[in-house]
């Protein structure tokens, strides 16, 4: 076996490759001959001088006896730069998962009581990844980035990717706490009739029913506060083949637009693929699919007939604007909305009185006028 005087042990990592390849240059030795000499191919020998190939145990000891350096060293060598490269991307992977951090509502999560405030950086990443139920970064982007949600924003304010995850990750969540049955096609439309006429009630007293009746129906139906950076109204997906949700964030506060959502939503369930997810801005109906539900949602709320004999006399006042919606058994304020929305009222009509404002306590929605 060869000796030396001098161990390795540099602070730093040296590709194996540079020096083999001083070494084979030291002795006038081609990567041929080199080869040729230790019994292996050409090729590898090029590899491992390019750094595309490590120096094995076996290698090592050929160099140790074609060059007279102790295979010890070789084996140092390639041990020192595969541990500099791992540190390498370490320090690399820890910046990137800090700057991750940073994109999310942490302020936000921490006042919601989803985890307590981050002591550092590293902390902030921890506890999102615990919060998001992942074991790293790429898992969170492989489970929740934007390549797996086909989601539309509003032509005026995108939502932020990572702000638009957490919100959808908080109705997961607390749609974990719904027990619902096995999803029945028949049940959730009977089901919608029924929410229908609720529409007259106080949110408070409404919402609890509705998501009972959704339940039992096989959809949770859960309502998440929006989060700054969010242009979001509603969303819907398949959690499962058996389970549904509909998540409402009431961002409009007021019921009209509360509950055209909600329609609009139930129309994706009932209508659309169940691998999507349906997550809805405001850019209008410029999608076949936006088109289809925001259409089936119109006429299930008023339908086509009933509505194009009230729009007949284009005189709207309160009294036949509450008449028509005690008729059709639904609130006033969406016979309101939907007039605005087909441009037979200015927005800021006094008409607008018959819309119920809503406002968030806690994590509780509630009516601010309780009488139109």
């Amino acid at each position: 076996m060869a000796t030396v005087a001098d161990c390795y042990s540099p602070d730093y990592g040296v590709p194996p490759g540079w020096v083999l390849d001083e070494r084979l240059k030291a002795q006038r030795l081609s990567q041929a001959e080199f080869a040729r000499r230790c019994g292996r191919s050409a090729k590898l020998i090029s590899e491992i001088v390019a750094g595309r190939a490590p120096i094995d145990s076996e290698t090592a000891l050929q160099c140790e006896k074609v060059l007279g350096v102790d295979a010890d060293i070789w084996i140092g060598i390639e041990s020192s730069y595969r541990l500099h490269l791992a540190r390498e991307a370490e320090a690399r992977f820890a910046i990137a998962s800090v700057r991750w951090a940073k994109a999310f509502p942490v302020g936000e999560l921490v006042k919601r009581g989803c985890f307590t405030r981050p002591t550092s950086d590293t902390d902030r990443v921890s506890k999102l990844l615990t919060f998001f139920r992942v074991g790293s970064v790429e898992a969170w982007k492989a489970r929740y980035g934007s390549g797996q949600i086909a989601y539309r924003h509003s032509p005026s304010f995108k939502s932020k990717e990572h702000v638009l995850a957490t919100w959808l990750w908080l109705g997961e969540k607390a749609s974990e706490d719904q027990h619902c049955a096995k999803y029945d096609k028949g049940q959730f439309k009977e089901a919608l009739r029924s929410i229908r006429a609720l529409t007259r009630e106080p949110v408070e007293k409404a919402l609890p029913q509705a998501i009972k009746l959704s339940c039992e129906a096989g959809v949770a139906l859960v309502l998440v506060r929006p989060l700054r950076g969010m242009a979001v109204s509603g969303a819907a997906r398949w959690l499962s083949p058996r389970k549904a949700i509909i998540q409402l964030s009431a961002r409009h506060k007021s019921d009209d637009h509360l509950w055209f959502t909600f329609f609009h939503e139930a129309a994706h369930i009932l209508l659309h693929s169940k691998k999507a997810v349906f997550v809805d801005g405001t850019n209008g109906d410029d999608m076949e699919t936006e088109a289809e539900a925001n259409a089936w949602a119109s006429d299930t709320l008023i339908p086509s007939r009933a509505w194009q004999r009230f729009i007949a006399n284009p005189s709207f006042d309160e009294y036949s604007v509450c008449a028509f919606a005690d008729e059709q058994r639904i609130a006033p304020g969406i016979v309101v909305g939907r007039l605005q929305h087909r441009e037979l009222l200015p927005w800021r009509s006094k008409l607008n009185r018959l819309k119920r404002s809503l406002t968030w306590k806690g994590e509780l929605l509630v009516s601010e006028n309780l009488e139109p």
